[in-house]
């Protein structure tokens, strides 16, 4: 019960404790543009927000790693896994910054793009669990965000909005986290799947 508590909770501050990050460092910066900035700049060395943005990384990274444990023991599958990834790429981001180096920025942007796939897959992950377990609302709903998390992801590639396109991607992600922390987590449990005609 404790763990499913801690889970319940790191659903949902860790991806707050990003947004809020994000947010408040981009209206402290002069001349930042949420549209075409990268959420990394605000934790770049010698960015005047870098503490802050550094802080909702980690606060991501802690939150969701607990959360995933969490996940786990709800749903069969990856999903789990991916969450975990996700937190811990995300570490990476705030290890790694931006302007170090060109090795570290490198490997700032290994740990972005790992992130990028862990978090859009996550709900792509769950749906066939869900549906599985009669939960059918729950998994359209996971495949909607899913997809649109990665599309706008992608869309980060393509050069122009690729803020824009980074907070859409991620927001939809964090709020299908801190949405499962909120519902799922506070079952005791999930229905069973069926059981088939072969299976009896």
């Amino acid at each position: 019960m404790a763990l499913r508590t801690a889970a319940r909770v790191g659903g949902v501050l860790g991806p707050a404790m990003f947004l809020f990050g994000w947010i408040i460092s981009a209206l402290r910066t002069d001349g930042y543009s949420v549209i075409e900035d990268a959420i990394s700049r605000l934790a770049a060395v010698g960015a005047p927000t870098r503490w802050l943005m550094s802080a909702g990384f980690i606060g991501f990274t802690v939150g969701v790693a607990v959360y995933s444990y969490g996940l786990r023991s709800m749903l069969d599958g990856p999903a789990w896994i991916a969450a975990l990834i996700a937190s811990i790429a995300t570490l990476g981001v705030a290890l790694f910054p931006l302007d170090h180096s060109s090795g570290v920025d490198l490997l700032h942007g290994a740990a972005a793009f790992t992130g990028y796939i862990a978090l859009s897959a996550l709900p792509l992950y769950a749906a066939p669990e869900l549906a599985s377990r009669g939960l059918v609302r729950a998994a359209r709903l996971s495949r909607v965000c899913g997809t649109i998390s990665s599309l706008a992801l992608a869309a980060t590639l393509l050069g122009p909005a690729h803020g824009l396109f980074q907070r859409i991607g991620v927001t939809v992600g964090d709020a299908w986290i801190a949405t499962s922390a909120l519902l799922l987590l506070a079952r005791s449990t999930l229905p069973s799947p069926p059981v088939s005609v072969a299976d009896r």
